[in-house]
């Protein structure tokens, strides 16, 4: 998040609040009841997040409309029930792969066939998760994403930001939120820009953010 979103939202004065993954099992709750302590302490939030992130901060953002600002959703990956969504086999191959070979094994197989930008962020991302990965992952690719109808109650501005290129969050899903989000705006990227600068998704995602305002 911090290196996706840290640099065009601090361009805009918007301070980024970045809370650690829950545990296991409870990743997505967790997520959710950290959104509504921050919206406790500092009120309306522009709230976002990218892949399950984006999926979890639009299910936020469809149970509070009186707390939800702005909605900032990067590769969201299904909407409704995950059913053969390419992201939610993913996550359930590679929770398989923890189950047998551990987190370590994992991301050694996960890294020959990835480029070295994202293995590096494979890495970084499941080592935070720890033991509990494999439980976070099965959480993740069960989870249903807010439908389309219920994205068309989320009447705050909203960006969707997509990779023209990624097999695994098709451009497509978020084409199809940005349309259902009624003042939601699209921007795309790529894959291979992402793997030069991070920072290519999140400012697809703000711009577009910003033309919903």
């Amino acid at each position: 998040m911090r290196s996706v979103f840290g640099g065009p939202l601090a361009a805009l004065g918007v301070p980024l609040i970045t809370p650690a993954p829950g545990a296991g099992d409870g990743l997505a709750e967790g997520f959710l009841a950290e959104l509504d302590r921050l919206a406790d302490r500092h009120g309306t939030l522009l709230v976002g997040g990218i892949s399950f992130g984006a999926q979890l901060a639009a299910e936020w953002a469809v149970a509070n409309p009186g707390l939800c600002g702005g909605l900032l959703a990067a590769l969201p990956a299904w909407n409704g029930e995950s059913g053969q969504a390419p992201a939610a086999l993913a996550a359930t191959v590679t929770a398989d792969l923890v189950a047998a070979a551990g987190v370590d094994g994992a991301l050694a197989q996960a890294a020959a066939g990835s480029p070295e930008w994202l293995a590096e962020e494979l890495g970084r991302a499941w080592r935070r998760h720890g033991e509990g990965l494999e439980a976070g992952l099965r959480a993740a690719a069960g989870r249903a994403a807010p439908a389309l109808a219920d994205l068309r109650g989320v009447e705050v501005p909203a960006g969707v930001g997509g990779c023209a290129d990624d097999p695994v969050h098709p451009a497509s899903v978020a084409r199809e939120w940005a349309r259902a989000l009624p003042r939601g705006r699209y921007g795309e990227t790529s894959l291979a820009a992402v793997g030069r600068d991070r920072e290519a998704l999140g400012r697809a995602t703000v711009l577009a953010f910003l033309r919903a305002l």
